[in-house]
């Protein structure tokens, strides 16, 4: 779902105007990577505690993209419904994460 999300914030940056593209298209970029990559880099390391650390940098990362969106929504870069269905996607990844970093850090407890 992050890689979904990902790929509309890329489309909505496409779309923004030129004087747009070097400010706020490439901090919608930017986060919307960072979520992914985060995951990625947390997935790769080796302890419990290091996962669930970059899953929360992922998690901020999302918080960082729904103020991006708020912005785009005030500026009349997306319709009401464009907006109310990407930030519903993005708090679904928030979920997503925020049951990864419970399951993880329970595996975490429960290891010897």
């Amino acid at each position: 779902m992050a890689r979904e999300l990902r790929t509309a914030i890329y489309g909505l940056a496409r779309m923004l105007s030129d004087f747009e593209k070097y400010g706020l298209a490439c901090q919608l970029r930017r986060a919307a990577t960072s979520v992914t990559a985060n995951i990625a880099e947390g997935y790769g390391r080796y302890s419990y505690q290091e996962n669930a650390q970059f899953c929360r940098q992922a998690r901020g990362s999302l918080y960082e993209l729904r103020d991006h969106l708020t912005t785009c929504a005030d500026e009349h870069y997306l319709s009401d419904v464009e907006s109310a269905n990407l930030d519903a996607l993005a708090q679904r990844v928030i979920q997503i994460i925020n049951g990864y970093i419970r399951s993880t850090l329970a595996l975490k407890a429960a290891a010897p």
